[in-house]
């Protein structure tokens, strides 16, 4: 993985805003379970995409992976499901997470699998 791709510029905007969300949702408690998760996860996910676009590795991709699907269940597990914009931010975000890593897991994977395929060789077309 040597090229940037727009998928780590689109995990950038999603960690930053996870970030600050609290704030600019206006969670109703500003040091509850909630915003403490959206603070250390939305900066986990923000340093990885940085780290990213300066240098990608697949291990970050299956970190963000990782990520999208706790913020999905976090609501859950972590018992903030009362909290319903804090909930919906969580699972809203965490799909959107977990779909760019997952689009961007396939965009590296594809064309390896096409060469698998296709034993090396390009097919040529009929013109």
């Amino acid at each position: 993985m040597d090229k940037r791709r727009w998928q780590d510029w689109v995990m950038l905007v999603l960690g930053i805003w996870f970030t600050f969300s609290p704030f600019m949702l206006g969670y109703p408690d500003p040091t509850g379970i909630a915003a403490i998760n959206s603070h250390v996860f939305g900066a986990i996910v923000t340093v990885l995409a940085t780290a990213a676009l300066m240098r990608p590795r697949m291990w970050e991709e299956w970190v963000n992976l990782a990520l999208g699907l706790w913020l999905i269940a976090a609501p859950f597990v972590l018992t903030f499901g009362t909290d319903r914009l804090a909930a919906i931010n969580h699972i809203l975000i965490g799909m959107l997470i977990t779909a760019d890593a997952l689009w961007a897991l396939m965009d590296v994977r594809a064309p390896a699998a096409i060469k698998v395929l296709t034993f090396g060789r390009r097919r040529k077309h009929p013109t």
